[in-house]
């Protein structure tokens, strides 16, 4: 038995702008039914083309970016305070090397739509792809970003889903 309920996207209980202050995990499965994960910060809520969205920036060479571009959908999973040395340590290893979800001691679940999240989040956005776009060195208005933050040039790949389904634990 599943120790999450569903909501509406509406129903969120936290702002947006939290974000930079809770740490997420952005996590997405390829066909052969491994999955990823990557400790994030930085994306949005809102609504574009009429439908509840998420923003993800993933950068290029971020292994769980070929998770979620060989997927139809992933999701964004929050976690309560006692978790920060798990999504810190996420945030640091990769896939590539070894089995990080298990070091860190989380447990994929999935729904009816295979998309994978996690037991032990307090919150799970299941979200269907819409749009993905690198971001560009020529599309920065304020060329301090760019010295700030990508100074390899190693430029966001700018995602847009769809909110399908929103878990909260119960």
């Amino acid at each position: 038995m599943s120790n999450f309920k569903e909501i509406e996207a509406s129903e969120l209980s936290f702002s947006p702008f939290d974000l930079k202050n809770k740490w997420m995990l952005v996590t997405a499965a390829k066909a052969d039914g491994s999955v990823n994960t990557m400790t994030a910060s930085w994306g949005g809520f809102g609504v574009m083309w009429n439908k509840d969205v998420v923003f993800v920036v993933i950068r290029p060479q971020r292994y769980t970016k070929e998770f979620v571009d060989n997927a139809d959908s992933f999701s964004l999973t929050f976690f309560d305070e006692s978790f920060k040395k798990q999504l810190g340590y996420l945030g640091r290893a990769s896939g590539r090397d070894e089995n990080k979800i298990e070091t860190a001691g989380l447990t994929v679940a999935k729904d009816n739509t295979d998309t994978p999240y996690f037991e032990e989040s307090e919150t799970a956005i299941l979200v269907e792809k819409l749009f993905v776009q690198p971001l560009s060195e020529s599309s920065f208005l304020d060329e301090k970003i760019i010295d700030q933050w990508y100074s390899e040039k190693d430029f966001h790949y700018l995602y847009i889903a769809e909110i399908r389904k929103v878990l909260i634990k119960k």
